[in-house]
């Protein structure tokens, strides 16, 4: 009986680059746990596919590798085309959140931006720790519901068709009230 190819899950090949970034880097899975501040354990579960990393998890890791979270998921997808209808822009779901994120424009590389439509659901926050460049551009425009977005310890209260602009040099909070969600769009330059 002949076998038929299966094609790997999202996490499977997102699990392979994880492993084959580190391993580029020359680094041991403790080395990596040191600069990315998560647990040798639980990198090892991500790297053999036994679980799916969450937002903050996956920020520190594309930090520890100095690229966008955008970037290191691109690292996982298919090749680069110019057109993306909507059934064929990447969705990711965060496991412990429900923190939802699709990729409307993916990363590439001979091209610099991208661009996401998120939604968080309400009383959810998650923290990034650093960006993954110093200094990188972001512009983000509040589409529907209530979003606190804290930048470098400075609070910034959204509302629909608010458009927050800001260079990122240090930690960031996004922050839903418990009674209302948010969806917006991340332009990152």
């Amino acid at each position: 009986m002949e076998k038929i190819p299966v094609t790997p899950s999202f996490d499977d090949r997102l699990a392979l680059r994880l492993k084959a970034l580190r391993l580029a880097a020359g680094w041991s899975l403790d080395d990596l746990a040191a600069r990315a501040g998560v647990s040798r354990a639980s990198l090892s579960r991500i790297e053999n596919a036994e679980v799916s990393a969450t937002a903050a998890v996956l920020g520190r890791l594309a930090a520890a590798h100095g690229l966008t979270m955008s970037r290191l998921i691109a690292l996982a997808e298919d090749d680069f085309t110019a057109l993306l209808r909507p059934a064929d822009q990447p969705v990711w779901t965060d496991p412990a959140t429900g923190f939802r994120r699709r990729q409307i424009s993916t990363p590439a590389a001979t091209l610099g931006g991208e661009v996401l439509d998120c939604e968080l659901p309400p009383a959810t926050w998650i923290d990034y720790d650093q960006p993954p460049r110093p200094g990188l551009e972001h512009h983000l425009v509040l589409i529907a519901g209530r979003l606190r977005v804290t930048v470098e310890g400075t609070p910034h209260d959204l509302m629909p068709g608010d458009c927050l602009r800001y260079r990122l040099h240090g930690a960031s909070r996004f922050e839903t009230p418990a009674t209302e969600a948010a969806r917006y769009h991340l332009f990152i330059l």
